[in-house]
């Protein structure tokens, strides 16, 4: 038989392609779910047991979560990478992680095909494939649904005729959770002028007093919430159920598909959209102007590849060197108050806090120069506008 590694969710289109290909195309199917913080143990073993239910002779869940960190999420916080300075590319970003366990899983069972569940729709299919046909191009890549155009109602009807039976209800709203946040699809995101309603977020609101926190950043990344020391992804899944019970970070994004479409998809990131921000805070205050003009160009690219598949770009690897390099200094407690739907950036300690009073206070006094000092330094830089002033001010 033909070794084929299957990327399983335990979804519809997933599960028909574990009972299609091991029943019609005698392919030896070998599930394999990556974990990037989306499922818990109880669904993890649900999993399974379809998986293997539906002709699947082995199953394997891979823990990606500390992967997903330290290859993406560090990068996209150093970055402050927000795509359409809104959308913290919260699921978008686990499918390159997703891919290359995939390829190293199949890798290491011999597998000469795998397949995946994706449609010809969307954006999952280009970021699957682009990370298969780079670093696994001797592997062949199957997927049904995309290249028979299965419907919905299709895909039902054949597990129903060879006695699968499960519940296939659509759900009103789809929901795909991970460690960097929850995408939430509806009706509604499929329109251009209707909101989601506050019921079709995951965390609905449960607190209402207002509660400080301080976050603590050392070299950019989050290494304690209210001075509890933990790993970074121990403080994002302790930020995220603090703040998610405030029901913060709801948002929908409107942006372009790879395939050249608009789509808008809504989501639920209260930690990713609270780091981020309290990041970009403490950066300010601790890098140079030039800096964060740099980082905000770089940031954005970074976003925008990953978001397109391009991850194994090594122009990916130089931007990861350079956003790295100028955490050096980005260390320091950010204050933050929760209140119902929204958070406040209340300021920041840091011993590398360039608000330096020594020197001066913006549009007070100066300690550093004198009005002489000033009055040269404005002259010489209005030199360039005077020059083009006195060319041009009789030519036009």
């Amino acid at each position: 038989m033909k070794k084929l590694v299957l990327a399983y969710s335990g979804g519809l289109d997933t599960s028909y392609c574990a009972k299609y290909l091991s029943k019609e195309e005698n392919f030896e199917v070998h599930a394999v779910s990556v974990n990037t913080g989306g499922f818990t143990e109880i669904e993890i073993q649900e999993i399974e047991e379809k998986a293997l239910q539906l002709g699947a002779i082995s199953y394997t869940s891979i823990d990606a979560i500390a992967t997903f960190y330290e290859k993406v999420v560090k990068y996209l916080i150093f970055g402050n990478v927000l795509r359409n300075n809104t959308y913290p590319l919260s699921v978008s970003a686990e499918r390159i992680v997703q891919a290359i366990e995939i390829v190293t899983h199949a890798r290491k069972i011999g597998a000469e095909y795998i397949a995946h569940g994706s449609t010809g729709a969307g954006n999952d299919q280009v970021r699957f494939d682009m990370i298969f046909q780079i670093i696994a191009p001797e592997i062949e890549i199957i997927t049904p649904i995309r290249d028979n155009t299965l419907s919905r109602e299709a895909e039902i009807a054949y597990l129903q005729e060879n006695g699968v039976e499960y519940s296939w209800e659509k759900a009103k709203y789809s929901i795909n959770k991970g460690l960097w946040g929850t995408s939430v699809g509806g009706d509604e995101t499929l329109t251009s002028h209707l909101a989601l309603p506050g019921e079709a977020y995951p965390s609905q609101l449960e607190k209402e007093i207002s509660k400080v926190l301080k976050l603590t950043f050392d070299k950019g990344e989050l290494v304690a919430v209210d001075g509890e020391k933990e790993s970074p992804v121990v403080n994002i899944e302790k930020l995220s159920e603090i703040a998610s019970k405030y029901a913060i970070g709801r948002d929908i994004h409107v942006g372009d598909t790879i395939i050249g479409i608009k789509g808008r998809v809504g989501f639920e990131a209260a930690a990713p959209l609270i780091i981020i921000k309290a990041h970009h805070l403490l950066e300010k205050h601790t890098l140079s102007k030039w800096q964060q003009y740099q980082k905000e160009q770089l940031g954005n690219f970074y976003g925008m590849l990953l978001h397109e598949g391009n991850y194994l770009d090594e122009v990916m690897r130089n931007i990861e060197a350079f956003l790295t390099d100028t955490q050096k200094n980005v260390s320091g407690d950010v204050l933050v108050t929760l209140h119902p739907y929204r958070f406040e950036l209340n300021g920041i300690n840091s011993t590398h806090d360039l608000m330096n009073a020594s020197f001066g206070s913006y549009g007070e006094m100066n300690k550093g120069w004198t009005a002489d000092d000033a009055k040269g330094f404005i002259k010489i830089l209005s030199n360039p506008g005077k020059i083009a002033n006195h060319v041009n001010k009789n030519i036009e």
